[in-house]
């Protein structure tokens, strides 16, 4: 097994830029992606469903990168008027937003043949539908500014790969690249990129409290370098697509993984 990199340290490639997150608060993507973005010198608004867990990272955030530069909204992305809300308060604190990054999203397991009508509806309507009404939603903004932007999508390698139990979340997210490739191209007439990461296995808190030793331990294993991947390192790769250095990428997902062919 393989130990994580050493971190890697912030170089202001997103100065001056405001950046909304969604699902941004605590240990996972979401919340490793607030933490770069901010080191790299952008101003950021979080959003997420879960408001006490929202406001601790806001309060922990603005005392370290100051309250200038953080400040957060609950957002549910199933609701409409979250949605807008969130973006509303970005452009109301800092007149434009630049980058979106979806990053609110659903799991859960279930055989296919046990799996409820609700089971499924309620991963579709989080993970797929509540990026659509995010995406939609910024690219109005976007396209009324005229300064383009940039949209991270955050999918999953099981968008292409088959896992049992993984039905509803597979299907999502496979409907989130899909999404992603139509919104780039009709975003592209506007100065608007859009693209997704798809990772494979970042393991945080969360993660380990909703999925089992065992099934951790056999997708491990299967990863080439013998470890999960740190929420920072699939965070680096959003960075990197919401800056310059990506400036020709658009309607594309990228694999973060280190998966055994």
């Amino acid at each position: 097994m393989h130990s994580p990199p050493p971190y890697v340290p912030g170089h202001r490639l997103l100065a001056g830029r405001t950046a909304v997150v969604t699902a941004a608060a605590g240990t996972g993507i979401g919340g490793a992606t607030v933490r770069r973005f901010l080191e790299e010198g952008a101003r950021v608004v979080l959003g997420d469903a879960h408001a006490g867990r929202l406001a601790e990272s806001v309060a922990a955030l603005a005392g370290e990168f100051g309250e200038e530069n953080v400040a957060g909204a609950p957002c549910d992305v199933t609701d409409e008027t979250q949605v807008r809300a969130l973006l509303d308060l970005a452009e109301a604190r800092h007149g434009r937003l630049d980058v979106l990054v979806n990053n609110a999203g659903l799991g859960g397991t279930a055989r296919l043949t046990e799996m409820t009508d609700e089971q499924w509806s309620r991963v579709l309507e989080t993970t797929l539908t509540g990026t659509f009404r995010c995406v939609r939603a910024a690219l109005r903004r976007m396209r009324a500014a005229g300064h383009g932007g940039v949209i991270v999508n955050n999918a999953s390698v099981l968008g292409w790969r088959a896992q049992a139990g993984q039905a509803h979340y597979a299907a999502a997210k496979a409907g989130v690249m899909a999404l992603t490739r139509c919104a780039a191209v009709e975003a592209a007439e506007y100065g608007v990129r859009v693209n997704a990461v798809a990772p494979s296995l970042a393991l945080h808190p969360h993660l380990a409290k909703v999925t089992t030793p065992e099934l951790l331990a056999e997708l491990t294993a299967r990863e080439a370098f013998g470890r999960a991947a740190e929420p920072w390192e699939v965070a680096n790769v959003i960075v990197f697509l919401a800056g310059d250095y990506s400036s020709y990428m658009t309607g594309e997902t990228v694999s973060v993984s280190s998966r055994r062919a």
